[in-house]
C-alpha cells in the first residue's frame, strides 16, 4: 500500500533542500537499516510513567498527521512529512542487542515500553517481525513489558503475550482517539478503523491480558466530542484503564497537521485551530513539562474533567503513576545456560 504524498517540511539541519516546480512525484516506500549498538532508550521526562523504551522502527506507515515523533526523523537527515511515512528505518539487531542488555549485571529487570515513539506494530512488522522477536526475548528472561499500539497486528502475537502475562508482567494499551470513522481516516489514514481497534481490545481482554485505552491525542474542537463514546465502548470491550493527552504539535508537526486538517476537514479546520490555541496560551504548541500533555485554560480543564468523570462513571481507572514497588520486585531472571550445574550452597 503506497501512502499518499503529503507535504514534507524542509529539514532545518540540512544545508540543501529540493523544491518541485510542478506536481510532487509519488513517494515510494524505502526500508533502511539502523545498526546502532544500543536498543533501549532511557526516558528522562517527568510526564511519562516509564524509564525504558524500545523502538524497533523509526518512521511509521500509519501516517498519523498529529504524530509527535515526526521531528525525530530530521535527526536522521530526512523530513518530518512524507519522509517520516515512507523512509522507514528498521533495527535488525534489536533482539540480539536486547539479549545482550539483559545479560549485563547492571540490568535489574525494569519494565520496557514498546514503543516510546513510533508504533511497534506498524505494517512493516508483519514481515520483519522485530517486535515479536524482542518480545520473545523478554518472555525468555521474564522481563516486564508494556505495549502501546494502534494496530490489530498485535493479535498475531497472543501466544507470546500470554506467556508474558503469566510469567512476567504485561500491560497493553490500544490507542483510540476517535469514535467517528471518517475523522479517524482523515488524520490516521493507514490505521485500522475504531471499530476494529475495539475488537482488538476485546480479544486481548478475553485472553486475560491487562488492556487499557489511550484517548490520545485529544484534539480540541474535533475528537473531544467522541470522548464519552470511546470510553464507554472501550470499557464494554474489556478495557480496565484509560488515559488521555492533549494534542502536541512540536516543530514541523504543526505544518503537517494543519495541511492535512485543511485538506481533509476544511469546514472544521479554523474551529479546531482556534480551540487548540485556546488550550495552549494562544499558540499551537507548548513544550513545558507538566503543561505539554495537559494544556491550560478553561477549555483544557473542561476536557480533562469530562474525561475523568466519564471514566469513573463507566468503571475505568485513570491512575498511571509508575509502580516503584512492582519495579523493585521484578520477575526478571536470566535463564540457565546449557551445561550449567546448580549450586548446592
Amino acid at each position: 500500500m503506497k501512502p499518499r504524498p503529503v507535504s514534507n517540511p524542509p529539514n532545518p539541519w540540512e544545508t540543501t533542500a529540493v523544491e518541485y516546480l510542478e506536481e510532487i512525484p509519488p513517494a515510494r516506500l524505502e526500508v533502511l537499516e539502523d545498526h546502532s549498538r544500543e536498543v533501549l532508550s532511557r526516558n528522562d521526562s517527568p510526564d511519562i510513567p516509564f524509564s525504558w523504551s524500545l523502538n524497533p522502527y523509526r518512521g511509521c506507515q500509519h501516517a498519523c498527521a498529529y504524530c509527535y515523533a515526526r521531528p525525530y526523523h530530521e535527526y536522521l537527515g530526512y523530513g518530518a512529512g512524507t519522509d517520516f511515512e515512507t523512509k522507514l528505518v528498521a533495527k535488525p539487531r534489536a533482539p540480539e542487542l536486547l539479549r545482550e542488555t539483559f545479560e549485563r549485571p547492571r540490568w535489574k529487570g525494569e519494565t520496557i515500553a514498546f514503543s516510546g515513539a513510533t508504533d511497534c506494530y506498524q505494517p512493516l512488522e508483519a514481515s520483519l517481525r522485530l517486535t515479536r522477536a524482542c518480545l520473545e526475548v523478554c518472555a525468555e528472561y521474564r522481563n516486564p513489558v508494556s505495549i502501546i499500539t494502534k494496530a490489530p497486528l498485535i493479535e498475531r502475537d497472543l501466544d507470546v503475550l500470554r506467556t508474558l502475562a503469566q510469567e512476567a508482567r504485561l500491560s497493553v494499551c490500544i490507542t483510540l482517539p476517535f469514535h467517528d470513522a471518517q475523522a479517524a481516516r482523515a488524520l490516521e489514514p493507514y490505521v485500522a478503523t475504531p471499530r476494529r481497534r475495539l475488537l482488538t481490545i476485546e480479544r486481548l481482554a478475553s485472553e486475560g491480558i491487562d488492556v487499557s485505552v489511550a484517548v490520545a491525542p485529544l484534539i480540541p474542537g474535533l475528537n473531544d466530542e467522541d470522548l464519552v463514546r470511546v470510553l464507554t465502548a472501550a470499557r464494554e470491550a474489556g478495557a480496565t484503564r484509560a488515559f488521555s493527552t492533549l494534542l502536541r504539535l512540536p516543530g514541523p508537526v504543526q505544518a503537517v497537521f494543519e495541511e492535512r486538517l485543511r485538506e481533509k476537514l476544511p469546514l472544521r479546520a479554523e474551529r479546531v485551530l482556534h480551540r487548540i490555541r485556546e488550550t495552549r496560551g494562544g499558540q499551537l504548541h507548548d513544550n513545558r513539562f507538566g503543561r505539554r500533555m495537559r494544556g491550560e485554560g478553561l477549555y483544557a480543564e473542561t476536557i480533562r474533567q469530562l474525561f475523568e468523570a466519564t471514566a469513573r462513571r463507566v468503571g475505568l481507572s485513570t491512575t498511571w503513576e509508575k509502580d516503584e514497588a512492582a519495579e523493585r520486585q521484578s520477575p526478571f531472571r536470566r535463564p540457565m545456560k546449557s551445561g550449567t550445574q546448580l549450586s548446592f550452597f
